[in-house]
């Protein structure tokens, strides 16, 4: 027998995912990505490796599962923007929802410290990364003027501004905290913007 899943065995599902990814995150930073084990994660959030397989594929997975869900968001905060709005000043408003997320700065210094710090870890973010592209640029294209590049022109926009998030992201880390993310985002925008 096959079980349908409903909107509510959904978003358990996805809650559950949460938890388990904080309580991965948490013993990550304190014990670092190569030295902690899935069954410690798993005895720490009070399961069994078992269980926790039927939430994540692997490790990398685990660590990695807020940034598939930060792309949603992002997608989905973009997609409610004004349709003339300009794409730049969509897309920020869209990463505004990075800062809504429910994690204090020093959680979110230990996480990003910790994607930046792995070789495993930078790789698997710039794959979601490149999802995110995918998920933006259609939502771009119809914001822009009407030309046979359209995609073209929408992807590296995406591309451009999700590198520049990137790179905020590490001088905030550099600055251990002590800037607002999204005024480095917004330097960094401006460095490629700017006429010469």
């Amino acid at each position: 027998m096959t079980v349908k899943p409903t909107p509510l065995r959904e978003q358990t599902r996805s809650v559950v995912r949460s938890l388990l990814a904080r309580t991965a995150i948490e013993l990550f930073a304190a014990k670092g990505y190569d030295n902690t084990t899935l069954d410690e994660v798993a005895a720490a959030a009070g399961i069994s490796r078992r269980t926790l397989f039927n939430y994540f594929r692997n490790k990398e997975d685990l660590a990695l599962s807020s940034l598939a869900e930060q792309g949603d968001l992002i997608a989905a905060r973009l997609a409610e923007r004004p349709a003339d709005e300009d794409p730049w000043a969509a897309l920020r408003a869209a990463f505004q929802v990075l800062e809504e997320i429910d994690m204090t700065a020093e959680g979110r210094l230990e996480f990003i410290t910790l994607l930046f710090g792995n070789d495993s870890l930078r790789a698997g973010h710039a794959e979601k990364q490149a999802r995110w592209q995918d998920l933006l640029a259609p939502l771009i294209e119809p914001r822009l003027p009407d030309t046979e590049r359209g995609t073209l022109q929408a992807r590296a926009i995406a591309a451009t501004a999700i590198v520049c998030l990137q790179v905020a992201n590490e001088e905030w880390v550099r600055l251990r905290g002590q800037a607002d993310m999204l005024d480095l985002y917004d330097t960094a925008v401006q460095a490629i913007r700017r006429p010469t």
